[in-house]
């Protein structure tokens, strides 16, 4: 078989897979069955650059990062709805309808709460994919629509135009998956799966886009060419023969079926793999449609009912305390079962001591209870004349729950457990101690992170250093060269330098700068476990705060037990870094712009070997800005505050 008949056989049925994956949701292959024919027609695609096309699967994620997004006027407009909040709302809707049309049947249809896109199609490839914007003129978001594996890149048997109309959004169980992740990372988390969306589709680089894991429901047809469709549930069902991902509709034959099937959406709405915020009624005519037409704002043919928000009263039998994977303690009501929002509710989130003070809230009280944007239920607040006798205020336990160290509250009003092995934190431990910036053991990623805390294998980051290849190949998707690989790995942290150690201990407020900073002024460990507090604010650029930190950590138990398996096994506790001289001794650089012989990491490290400093702006107090090709902001703002710049070519002659 040639090549050109072998990427068109793969390009075939890699795309027949994601269909069946991403659309029908149901899957024929393994996911290593997948990536095996992608793997091979990204290999074949490389050694014939003149057969990629853009349809290519490999294509997806094709494109550079943009600058900015083109605008697009729609060659038709993309309405918007006019809303009703009730039936009788929408029966006087219906009303003015009947006494235009006679009789009208309409469709039902879940209404998605995501970001609307249309998608431009010509001779079956897509072409376009923009945002709504303000109904007339959107965005160009093609790159980003193109990570979307349930858009068709190319359509079989379809019409030279076609311009459809989706709804963009991110599944709720990708939306958590992505959360929990960020909590890991310790990045802040994403509000609702709407705004994540909106704000995915919204990424000048496509890789973010799709890192994003987006979905679409297709449910208009705004232009097609050639075919003419007599109704609305027609179109939508050419959509789905042409292997879109089409909106579940209902026909209804009166406004008083609608009603019961917009009531049915209702209280299945958590079965729906996106939020919805109401439903959407239309006529199903498209003739009848033409002769209502359009108001200035939106058409005549159809509305949008929103579901009222939900307040139902209930009892709070108990205030539970979680453990988060950062350690932040959160409490939660144990209530009454209410149902709320097409769910049965027995937890509803209480944020924090402040939010609990504020309302007042206590275990026995009559609380008002509503689903938040129709994921987290929430307490609004107390039904103070019920409040029974006896109630006490509530207030978080200075001692983890799980673990029972210590709590502190940061700055951030956040209580936080202060253990260092705690077992609620330990995979988001095990992920920052195997990190790159950390002890960078390569291999040990979240997955296999959790695999190892999962298996017991291990109930701290000092448990990585006493594993065996023989236990670790027995584990799903593990193997006897993995598991060897990641003890190798694990080995050759040994011998890291310390601050990268005091980096992975993860003490609050100890980033990168301050645990090189740390490590090479004391030079062990042990010094550093030593030190008082007036010591440690005694080094520039360690504050009060974190000298507090830093302290309560080394005092804790767990942190003795942790730092006592390091050494046990061997882990270098002493600082390597090579102090050539103090050329550089008090003064600060930065760098800006791209070096030809150095990395800025390169760079940086020279500068610190030579006593110097590294930051990251421009200030006064810089003494020096290494420029390099392309430099930005950072020079302007050096020249404006007169910091002497240098190239290169002067830094090497600095350090020689």
């Amino acid at each position: 078989m040639d090549a050109r008949t072998e990427i068109a056989r793969l390009r075939e049925e890699i795309e027949k897979h994601n269909y069946n994956y991403y659309v029908l949701d149901n899957p024929v292959i393994t996911d290593f069955e997948y990536d095996e024919l992608l793997r091979r027609l990204i290999s074949l695609e490389e050694a014939h650059p003149e057969l990629i096309t853009p349809d290519s699967p490999t294509q997806r994620i094709g494109a550079a990062p943009l600058s900015e997004f083109k605008p697009v006027v729609h060659a038709v407009p993309l309405e918007s709805l006019n809303d009703v909040f009730s039936f009788e709302e929408l029966r006087a809707f219906d009303e003015k309808i009947r006494q235009s049309l006679g009789a009208a049947s309409y469709s039902v249809e879940p209404k998605i709460d995501g970001l609307s896109v249309a998608l431009e199609y010509e001779n079956g490839l897509l072409v376009r994919g923009a945002t709504r914007g303000d109904g007339v003129t959107g965005e160009d978001v093609t790159e980003n629509l193109r990570t979307i594996k349930s858009i068709p890149l190319r359509l079989i048997n379809a019409p030279e135009r076609l311009i459809v109309r989706g709804e963009v959004f991110m599944p709720k169980s990708v939306f958590k998956a992505i959360n929990e992740q960020r909590e890991i990372n310790g990045e802040p988390l994403l509000a609702n799966p709407r705004n994540a969306a909106a704000g995915s589709l919204r990424q000048l680089d496509p890789k973010i886009a799709a890192s994003r894991r987006l979905d679409i429901i297709v449910f208009n047809v705004q232009l097609v060419s050639g075919i003419n469709f007599e109704t609305h549930s027609e179109s939508i069902d050419y959509l789905k023969a042409l292997k879109f991902k089409t909106v579940d509709y209902t026909i209804c034959p009166d406004i008083e079926s609608c009603c019961e099937q917009i009531s049915r959406i209702g209280d299945n709405r958590e079965k729906y793999e996106y939020d919805i915020d109401g439903a959407v009624i239309k006529l199903n005519s498209l003739a009848e449609r033409i002769e209502l037409g359009s108001t200035s704002k939106a058409p005549r043919w159809a509305a949008a009912y929103k579901y009222p928000p939900e307040i139902k009263e209930s009892r709070i039998k108990a205030i539970e305390v979680n453990v988060g994977r950062t350690g932040v303690l959160t409490p939660k009501a144990v209530v009454e079962p209410v149902r709320l929002a097409g769910t049965t509710v027995t937890n509803a989130t209480l944020h924090n001591q402040s939010f609990i003070d504020e309302k007042d809230i206590r275990v026995g009280d009559t609380v008002l209870i509503r689903k938040a944007g129709e994921i987290i239920p929430e307490v609004l607040g107390v039904v103070k004349e019920k409040r029974p006798d006896g109630t006490v205020p509530f207030r978080l336990p200075d001692r983890c729950p799980v673990c029972g160290a210590p709590v502190s509250k940061d700055e951030e009003a956040a209580v936080r457990c202060t253990g260092a092995e705690c077992p609620a934190q330990l995979l988001r431990n095990i992920v920052h101690f195997a990190s790159r910036s950390a002890m960078d053991i390569e291999g040990l990623g979240i997955a296999v992170a959790e695999l190892l805390v999962n298996s017991g294998l291990i109930s701290s980051a000092g448990d990585l250093y006493y594993l065996e290849a023989e236990k670790l190949e027995k584990l799903e998707r593990m193997g006897r060269k993995s598991a060897e690989n990641l003890v190798a790995a694990i080995e050759k942290s040994k011998s890291n330098d310390l601050s990268r150690l005091v980096y992975a201990l993860g003490i609050r407020q100890v980033g990168q700068k301050a645990a090189k900073v740390l490590a090479e002024h004391f030079g062990s460990l042990e010094a550093l476990e030593a030190a008082s507090e007036e010591e440690l604010t005694s080094i520039f650029d360690v504050g009060a705060v974190t000298a507090k930190y830093v302290r309560e950590w080394f005092k804790n138990p767990q942190s003795a037990h942790l730092l006592g398996l390091l050494r046990k096994a061997g882990v270098n506790t002493r600082s390597l870094a090579e102090r050539v001289d103090s050329r550089f001794a008090g003064k600060t650089f930065v760098l800006t712009g791209a070096l030809v012989k150095y990395t800025r990491e390169e760079a940086g490290a020279i500068i610190e070997k030579y006593g110097g400093k590294t930051s990251s702006s421009v200030s006064r107090k810089t003494d020096y800005v290494l420029a390099g090709e392309n430099a930005g902001s950072k020079l302007d703002k050096a020249r404006s505050l007169g910091v002497r710049i240098i190239d290169e070519s002067e830094f090497e002659e600095m350090i020689k």
